[in-house]
């Protein structure tokens, strides 16, 4: 071994010796893991990841790279995070993830990063909790305080947006959107855009059947702003006009509010249809 190697190899032993790494860990020497993470029985973590503070990999945890995250993150045992895409045009380019801060990754998630060709990137927002045996396909985007929960299926090209919440055993289509505040039931297969502020089960025919109110409620809606949100989709959902109708309607009204608001952009947006 050259003395420069040498030297690498050393500094490294040394860090993994301050942090709390049991001795059955592999950390690769390009691999950077703060010295306040603590790193469990027989994880694996790759070339080209980069931890932040406080992540706790409980064990039999495998990061590739590129992938980065941020602090105070919980990987919990067999999930795969930042492997190579599930996708048959993959040659091996340049590709990465990136995680937020404060996220809970149960038992078997897996997470793959992005490809050229969706831009090369996979993204999961902060406060996230991504239950056991959930997957997150290639170039998808989480936002904020997002749920999947066990099961939940995304292919790639998929966006879910704040506080959405993806039910227990739901395939989602490729380039689906799932709407901020959304709620998708159990079971549901997801093959178009689903409706912000909204509830969509497969018991009701997979058709959004109304307002999320008590989700709206429990993050602090006021009467005010769940009362608009509601005349929406009463204009949407339960009038006689058709989606461009609804939409004119809803959009000559002087005080609509930003949530409407919101509501008309996502379904303007929607490029596979929407949930109706």
């Amino acid at each position: 071994m050259n003395p420069t190697a040498a030297a690498d190899v050393a500094a490294f032993a040394a860090d993994a010796g301050r942090m709390n790494v049991h001795p059955t860990a592999m950390i690769d020497a390009r691999a950077r893991v703060p010295a306040s993470c603590k790193v469990g029985p027989h994880c694996v973590i790759g070339p080209d990841v980069e931890l932040g503070e406080n992540c706790r990999l409980v064990s039999h945890v495998a990061i590739g790279g590129p992938t980065k995250t941020g602090c105070d993150n919980s990987f919990f045992p067999f999930c795969a995070i930042g492997m190579d895409p599930q996708d048959v045009t993959y040659k091996g380019e340049p590709s990465r993830l990136e995680i937020g801060d404060h996220n809970e990754i149960r038992e078997c998630v897996t997470i793959s990063r992005g490809t050229v060709k969706g831009g090369g990137v996979t993204r999961v927002g902060s406060h996230t909790l991504i239950m056991a045996y959930a997957h997150i396909g290639h170039d998808t985007v989480i936002g904020d305080h997002c749920m999947l929960v066990n099961g939940a299926t995304l292919a790639g090209h998929v966006i879910v947006e704040e506080w959405a919440v993806v039910g227990a055993l739901c395939p989602v289509h490729q380039f689906v959107r799932i709407g901020a505040h959304a709620y998708v039931g159990g079971g549901t297969t997801i093959t178009q855009d689903v409706l912000p502020f909204s509830m969509t089960s497969a018991s009701r025919d997979t058709h959004a059947y109304g307002m999320n109110k008590v989700g709206l409620e429990r993050r602090g809606f006021s009467k005010d702003r769940i009362r608009k949100i509601h005349h929406a989709y009463k204009t949407l959902l339960a009038s006689k006009l058709n989606t461009s109708q609804a939409l004119a309607k809803l959009k000559a009204e002087p005080d609509r509010g930003e949530d409407v608001d919101l509501l008309i952009r996502f379904i303007e947006g929607a490029g596979r249809g929407i949930i109706k």
